[in-house]
């Protein structure tokens, strides 16, 4: 087993010398900083377990370096043995703490003591992840919501069952499908998916079946439609409340008989094809008004996967901003590592309407924008946080007042205390739906207490 790693954060050089001769005489591999800077700049390649932490560092406060290490297991160093230290220390994250002078076995002691909390952690953090897991397929997210989806679409992935996706725009939809097609025994075959409002009414059947070369001007040649390169896969129909009632029929008659019939005649061809259909449109309102078949949409309406929008999806948003951000940062060379806990409560409390596909909008921006290891709130569009994009207005006509913008601090604040009222004043929990440390809560809370008073 590999010795653990400890970073000693300590600006004394004699404390310093003393801690280190002791760490490597107990048989941990150490690494030493005497500013703030320097630890970060070492815990980001190296990855400490363990950090020792000196509250007085000549370039910031050890409290800030804390707050800012992402990882390790934390000990406070102090000179000042007061129980008002040791609780500061445990709100802003510590495990524990030691008062200078200290005698080996407590420093042994002490970090054995939060070396066994950090693996207790992370063995909890994989049972919850095997339980609820915050990835499946393409999609990222742990709500509840979106556990609900993965569940469905594992249980028909064996099936051949036609799934109907519906959700808002933006949502994810081909990735619904995307996931479905992984998760089923066709994962090696085709997966094809065709966009029924992005290809002109007349041509759309000849997207889906084929043409016979000759069946119409410009059908120099015969060639597939998406329903032959589908063979042995699945065959995902976005957007299906779109499709013309001749096209309806002439899929239904597929559905049924499994023989896509190229346009312009010829002989038809017996296909496996796996059905997935999607629409953000009210399907059986369309049904009922007579603009969809009834029997068509039985056939494909069999197992329904509804897409929940990004505001009911709890912290998932923050999750999908962190997932997005590194892609980012990597595609555009960027320094970026991590959102701001402003940031983060920024993107919690925006509704986005426009759903995943407005966030990664948002993040995309930034990224291009502006440069750092930490994209703060201010860095975030502006025009893409305020929710839909304004509607265009006819010529002459006097512009609508924008609707009020609700200041930043004020977004964050209400974000914390309805997550605190959600989990009952637990500020550790809050801080778990937050995404965020708990001494940041604790740190907002102080100092709305002193602006109240």
């Amino acid at each position: 087993m590999s010795a653990a790693r400890i970073l000693l954060i300590e600006d004394t050089p004699s404390q310093a010398e003393l801690a280190l001769a002791q760490l490597r005489a107990l048989g941990y591999e150490v690494r030493h900083a005497a500013t703030g800077s320097e630890a970060l700049a070492i815990a980001q390649g190296w990855q400490p377990e363990v950090a020792l932490v000196d509250l007085g560092l000549p370039d910031m406060a050890g409290f800030a370096v804390m707050e800012r290490l992402d990882g390790p297991a934390m000990v406070v160093l102090t000179a000042q043995g007061s129980v008002a230290t040791a609780v500061e220390a445990m709100k802003r994250g510590a495990g524990d703490f030691i008062v200078k002078p200290w005698k080996r076995e407590r420093l042994h002691a002490t970090i054995e003591s939060e070396l066994e909390k950090r693996r207790l952690r992370v063995e909890l953090r994989a049972a919850k992840e095997a339980l609820n897991p915050s990835r499946f397929g393409p999609f990222i997210g742990a709500s509840a919501a979106m556990q609900a989806v993965y569940r469905t679409v594992q249980a028909v992935a064996a099936s051949k069952a036609s799934v109907f996706v519906t959700g808002e725009s933006g949502t994810g939809k081909e990735l619904a499908a995307e996931a479905l097609h992984g998760a089923s025994p066709r994962a090696k075959g085709p997966f094809v998916a065709l966009n029924c409002g992005a290809i002109p009414k007349d041509l759309l059947e000849a997207e889906i079946f084929g043409v016979v070369k000759g069946a119409f001007t410009g059908a120099g040649e015969s060639r597939d439609g998406a329903a032959q390169r589908a063979h042995r896969g699945t065959l995902f129909l976005d957007e299906i409340g779109e499709m013309p009632m001749d096209a309806q029929v002439k899929l239904l008659r597929f559905i049924q008989t499994g023989v896509a019939q190229p346009v312009g005649g010829g002989e038809g061809r017996r296909l496996d094809v796996r059905f997935v259909a999607a629409t953000n449109r009210d399907i059986e309102a369309e049904v009922a008004e007579g603009r969809f078949r009834e029997d068509l949409f039985w056939r494909l309406y069999v197992v329904p996967v509804e897409l929940p929008p990004l505001r009911g999806r709890g912290a998932d948003g923050v999750l999908l901003a962190r997932h997005f951000l590194a892609a980012f940062a990597k595609e555009e060379g960027k320094a970026f590592r991590r959102l701001s806990p402003e940031a983060e409560a920024a993107i919690q409390a925006n509704p986005w309407p426009g759903n995943v596909r407005q966030l990664q909008n948002a993040l995309r921006n930034a990224v291009v924008l502006h440069d750092g290891e930490v994209l703060e709130a201010a860095m975030l569009p502006a025009a893409l946080m305020r929710g839909a994009a304004p509607e265009a207005r006819p010529a002459g006509t006097a512009p609508v007042a924008a609707p009020a913008v609700e200041p930043l601090a004020a977004l964050e604040k209400r974000a914390i205390l309805h997550a605190l009222e959600v989990t009952g004043q637990d500020v550790a929990a809050a801080a778990r739906l937050l995404e965020v440390n708990p001494s940041t809560i604790y740190r907002k809370l102080q100092a709305w207490k002193g602006q109240a008073t």
